[in-house]
């Protein structure tokens, strides 16, 4: 195989001396670097990988290129944790050194088999900057932590007839006696689709099909990414990144989207008979989520709270992205709902509630809040827009707005001083039934919000990069409401 070599194709083993600890002291100092978010000490994290709870721990990995804030050679990079709170980093659980895996070890998800845990992951072939191939791979773990890669892959060769070099990100799941592996994939006719391999022990794999996928996706979407499933009150849900999907009014509004699937699969047949599809997050980053059972059978997501293709604030101290808050699924009046996990409770410090009510004006809630969670009620609306104002202060504000007569909710974020990704708009929207009362669950951690309205009907996610007196909380109201909130200082416990 010609290697294509480029200096980004390198991996942790190739640091120079002290190169790592340089790296971390630049990044340490960043005042945007989050207090209770999973995020990298330095370099790069995208999408949250083999997401576990084994052995009676948490287990997140992630994707992770070290040298710096760009798409390079991708690791595994490691955190577990017994509580969903307290993080611990692990050493770097894959690092790319086979000619299987020789452009990065990219996305992929577990299982636990025999006691121990599979890591199924694509490693990523390129033999120049067009072309490319993938490999699937395996990587197990014991219960006392030690990773080794199989003696025998890569377990899946090349791609299939019929697909380009993007095949990746693979799921791997169990239906009877039989496992089964889905994966993103690109046709040659450059559309994107989701192809599936069976195996009878987890190691051995054939060649299914495609799946039978009726989304009624333009033609102009190339790629399926991250493809996950998963039963959930006895409904079949797949959650899937689709990329190449046009925007639309409330939909599709960021570069790259996901959606969730609700449905029936009959995985021997290959078909997903679709009952409804929706966008699952309205935020400006959040892509690759991937959801796995929990500690007592539920489930849960993580995301990556980022966006390919954009610079971020933070590139310039050599760190970006974090994951998502964890967050619990359900099923409500035939939607996917996301709620936190209750387990983030446990970093909840002294609470402060109040009531007021406004008429006609805007009210400060705090100023001085850098990390913490609001449970907010706006109740006896007479107001045709109202709302609330994030990381508020003179100059800058992250605007989360009601309007009742459009029956929408918005979120803008372009009054910063450091801006980004304009280019794809500094607004996103949803449509939203504005009754009486709203409630709205917010968690703040230094640079990223996350906003969940009505119980998890609607929710956004987003970065901001403020400025350090940029810590206020406002709501505001053209006509009259009546407020009441609860505010928990939230205390980082990781040690990330």
């Amino acid at each position: 195989m010609n290697r294509y070599t480029e200096p980004k194709y390198r991996t942790i083993l190739d640091a120079k001396e002290n190169e790592p600890e340089q790296l971390q002291e630049k990044s340490a100092s960043s005042t945007w670097k989050p207090a209770y978010h999973i995020h990298p000490g330095y370099g790069l994290l995208n999408d949250p990988n083999g997401l576990a709870y084994f052995n009676g721990e948490f287990h997140v990995f992630y994707q992770w290129y070290p040298f710096g804030a760009i798409h390079g050679m991708k690791h595994w990079a490691h955190v577990k944790s017994a509580d969903l709170v307290d993080w611990e980093r692990l050493p770097t659980a894959l690092v790319p050194v086979e000619e299987y895996e020789s452009h990065g070890a990219y996305s992929g998800a577990s299982i636990e088999i025999d006691g121990e845990l599979y890591l199924y992951y694509t490693g990523n072939i390129k033999y120049n900057a067009e072309e490319r191939s993938a490999n699937q791979c395996l990587a197990i773990m014991d219960k006392d932590g030690n990773i080794r890669k199989h003696e025998n892959n890569p377990i899946i060769e090349g791609v299939p007839a019929g697909y380009t070099g993007h095949v990746r990100d693979p799921k791997v799941f169990k239906k009877n006696d039989t496992y089964y592996m889905l994966l993103g994939a690109q046709r040659t006719n450059l559309t994107g689709a989701i192809i599936v391999y069976e195996s009878s022990n987890a190691r051995d794999w054939t060649f299914k099909g495609e799946l039978d996928l009726d989304l009624n996706l333009p033609e102009s979407c190339y790629m399926l990414e991250c493809p996950d499933y998963f039963e959930l009150n006895g409904q079949d849900v797949l959650v899937v990144s689709p990329q190449g999907l046009e925007a639309e009014e409330h939909t599709y509004q960021n570069l790259y989207n996901v959606i969730y699937v609700l449905g029936e699969m009959d995985i021997e047949n290959l078909t997903f008979k679709v009952g409804s599809h929706h966008e699952l997050d309205k935020g400006f980053d959040f892509y690759a989520p991937q959801t796995f059972e929990g500690k007592n059978k539920e489930r849960l997501l993580f995301g990556w709270a980022g966006m390919g293709e954009m610079d971020y604030p933070s590139d310039k101290e050599e760190w970006a992205h974090c994951l998502t808050i964890p967050r619990k699924l359900d099923i409500v009046d035939g939607k996917l709902v996301q709620k936190p996990a209750r387990e983030l409770k446990k970093l909840r410090k002294q609470a402060e509630s109040a009531e007021l009510r406004l008429y006609r004006e805007s009210k400060v809630l705090c100023s001085d809040c850098e990390q913490y969670e609001l449970e907010i009620t706006l109740d006896a609306i007479e107001s045709d827009t109202f709302g609330i104002e994030l990381f508020s202060s003179e100059k800058e504000g992250l605007v989360l707005k009601f309007n009742r007569a459009e029956k929408a909710v918005t979120l803008n974020r372009e009054n910063f001083e450091e801006k980004f990704g304009g280019e794809y708009g500094y607004e996103r929207s949803s449509e939203l039934e504005i009754g009486d009362a709203v409630n709205i669950q917010i968690f703040v951690d230094r640079s990223i919000a996350e906003i969940f309205i009505n119980d998890g009907e609607v929710v956004f996610t987003s970065r901001v990069f403020p400025m350090k007196e940029s810590t206020g909380i406002k709501v505001f109201a053209d006509g009259s409401l009546d407020c009441r909130y609860t505010k928990y200082p939230l205390m980082g416990k990781n040690s990330l």
